[in-house]
């Protein structure tokens, strides 16, 4: 009874240890984890958006009608480019679009906050290169589609007006598209905010991978060292392996080479005698042309079974059992 009590408890203990170290790793993970996402702020994205926000101070210069601050600023940019330009005082006013790239950059910054906050939940839960990416690549689209669709919208609305007259051409259609291709040109260099935010998280990632990586190699490693020392313990304790020659290892590798090529054979058989019974069970009767082939497969099978008591053959594998003995 003390034997199989002492067993017992060696059993546990060694199933336990690999366990209780994947624990420890894994609490070591969570760690890094989480102390790598609170030095993560938000305002890493500020940097790669400062491009994007001259496009966005620009679009206040590039207005047909009355600019917050500003006035009539391409009226006051023409006066001064053409000194005797004299403006049309009876052209119409068009309507004033100076605060649709404002709105489209806060609504690309919210949007790069949302995928900010969904890149930290799923990075803490599972770290995994292809949730960066796919996170990533979604909120890019959304941004594209919006910043590509307001240019499109506002060339079906210009040639609606061409036909409804001057005044909607001039006073609608037009300062619309201009603030279009604006947004446009804002959200292509709105991309960097993005692509720097997936660099973050990434190297978090990365991170990660690298710790598991070099517990798993580390954890190969003392399992490579403890098998040596238990075969230099049995060999130590046992009578010691003879070395072998080049011509007994040339001799077994043709032996195995042998027995290879006669386990395909009798696989081979084997396969067709199955097809064969496969399709007899779907047959009413058997005609000559069918026994023939049955004749066939039943010669292939003798040809195998008489290669099993080849001379050749039976001498090849008590060679080898003789090598495998020393």
């Amino acid at each position: 009874m003390m034997i199989t009590t002492e067993k017992t408890f060696d059993k546990t203990t060694n199933i336990n240890t690999p366990d209780l170290e994947t624990n420890i790793l894994e609490e070591k993970v969570d760690a890094y984890k989480k102390e790598a996402m609170q030095k993560i702020r938000f305002s890493v994205v500020i940097k790669p958006a400062f491009i994007s926000f001259i496009a966005l101070i620009l679009s206040f210069f590039l207005d047909l009608s009355n600019v917050p601050l500003l006035g009539n600023i391409s009226a006051k940019m023409a006066k001064g480019l053409f000194p005797t330009w004299q403006a049309n005082n009876d052209i119409l006013v068009p309507y004033s679009f100076w605060w649709i790239p404002v709105l489209i950059y806060v609504l690309f910054f919210a949007l790069s906050l949302s995928a900010f906050i969904k890149l930290k939940k799923e990075v803490l839960r599972r770290p995994s290169t292809e949730t960066v990416d796919l996170i990533i690549s979604s909120y890019t689209t959304i941004t594209d589609s919006i910043a590509m669709s307001l240019p499109l919208i506002g060339a079906a609305i210009l040639l609606i007006s061409i036909r409804l007259g001057e005044e909607v051409f001039l006073g609608l259609s037009v300062p619309f598209e201009v603030k279009a291709l604006i947004i446009l040109a804002i959200g292509k260099l709105f991309e960097p905010v993005l692509d720097q935010l997936g660099l973050e998280f990434q190297n978090v990632v990365d991170n990660v991978k690298d710790m598991r990586e070099r517990y798993y190699s580390q954890l190969q490693i003392r399992n490579s060292k403890s098998i040596v020392k238990q075969l230099s313990l049995q060999s130590s304790n046992q009578h010691p392996i003879p070395d072998i020659s080049a011509k007994d290892l040339e001799q077994y590798r043709m032996i195995l080479n042998q027995t290879s090529q006669l386990s395909e054979t009798i696989l081979k058989n084997f396969n067709s005698i199955f097809e064969v019974l496969e399709k007899i069970n779907g047959l009413q009767g058997l005609s000559a042309d069918k026994i023939e082939h049955l004749k066939l497969i039943a010669d292939s099978i003798s040809t195998a079974t008489s290669n099993l008591n080849d001379e050749r053959t039976l001498t090849g594998l008590k060679y080898l059992e003789s090598i495998v003995k020393k």
